[in-house]
C-alpha cells in the first residue's frame, strides 16, 4: 500500500469579510505535494481573492493557511516567498526595461540567497546566470536573452514569468490566469511550461484559468468556487459531471 502524499498547502475554514460583505466563506482545500490543481468559477467568485490571501496580500478574517504543515496565516509576503511560495498575476509583474536574461538572473540571484537589488547584478559567468540560462532554455526563450521583456509578445511574457518562478526555486506556485490574452499559437507551449513546473521541478501548482478545456486536460483536481465558497473539489471528470457545478457554474439544469 502506497504511503499518503503529504500536503503542500492546506486551507482551513478561510473567511474574508470587507465592509460587511463576505468575500470568502469557509474555504477549505488540501493540496497534495507535487500536484496540479485548477480553480474555476464565474467572475466575482473569489478566485483571485483566494490567491491574494494565500500569498499574503490580504489578511483573512477567519481560518488559517498552512504551507508544508507550517502556519503562514500571519506571515508577510516576503516570508512566504522565502518559504517557497511563488505567484504570477493577471497582469505582468516583469521589469519591462530589463532584458529577458536580466529578469530571470535577478530572480536566480535571490533564489540563491543573494540581493534583490537591481544595482547588484551577478556576472554572466556565475551560478545565478547559469541557473537563469537553464530555466530560460526550459521555457524556450534562450533565443531572446537580450530582448527587453517589455518588447516580448504576451505569450512570451507568460513564459518568462514561469522562468522567473523556476529560478526562485519556489515549491508552491500560484498561476493567476496564465493563458489570459495569449494567442492560440502560444497556448501549447505554455501548457508544456506548466507541466515542466510540476513534473520536472516537482512544484505544487495551483492555477486559476478561464480556458476550461485547457485546464481540464492539464490538472489532477479542480476546485470550483461560487460566491466565495468551494462547492466542489474533485477530479476534472467528476467535477464536470457534478449536478451542483452544472447548475451553479455551467448554467445548466441540475
Amino acid at each position: 500500500m502506497n504511503a499518503p502524499v503529504p500536503s503542500a498547502l492546506t486551507i482551513e475554514g478561510l473567511g474574508l469579510q470587507i465592509g460587511g460583505a463576505t468575500i470568502l466563506k469557509d474555504v477549505a482545500l488540501d493540496i497534495a505535494a507535487g500536484s496540479l490543481v485548477g480553480v474555476i468559477g464565474p467572475n466575482g467568485a473569489g478566485k483571485t481573492t483566494l490567491f491574494n490571501a494565500i500569498s499574503g496580500l490580504v489578511k483573512p478574517t477567519s481560518g488559517r493557511i498552512l504551507m508544508h504543515g507550517a502556519d503562514i496565516t500571519s506571515a508577510s509576503v516576503s516570508a512566504r516567498a522565502r518559504a517557497g511560495l511563488g505567484r504570477t498575476f493577471q497582469t505582468s509583474s516583469l521589469f519591462p526595461r530589463l532584458s529577458v536574461l536580466e529578469n530571470v538572473r535577478l530572480a536566480a540571484q535571490v533564489g540563491l540567497g543573494g540581493s534583490a537589488s537591481l544595482l547588484r547584478f551577478p556576472k554572466r559567468t556565475d551560478a545565478a546566470t547559469e541557473r537563469a540560462l537553464a530555466n530560460l532554455d526550459a521555457v524556450g526563450l534562450s533565443h531572446k536573452l537580450d530582448t527587453a521583456s517589455g518588447d516580448l509578445s504576451h505569450g512570451d511574457k507568460r513564459k518568462l514569468e514561469i522562468a522567473v518562478l523556476l529560478a526562485t526555486d519556489a515549491s508552491i506556485v500560484l498561476l493567476d490566469e496564465p493563458m489570459a490574452g495569449v494567442g492560440s499559437g502560444d497556448v501549447p507551449g505554455l501548457v508544456e511550461n506548466i507541466r515542466t513546473l510540476q513534473t520536472q521541478k516537482g512544484c505544487t501548482v495551483l492555477m486559476v484559468e478561464h480556458h476550461i478545456d485547457v485546464l481540464m486536460g492539464l490538472v489532477h483536481k479542480v476546485a470550483v468556487m461560487y460566491f466565495g465558497s468551494i462547492i466542489a473539489y474533485d477530479t476534472p471528470q467528476n467535477v464536470m459531471n457534478d449536478p451542483l457545478v452544472q447548475s451553479a457554474y455551467l448554467g445548466t439544469a441540475a
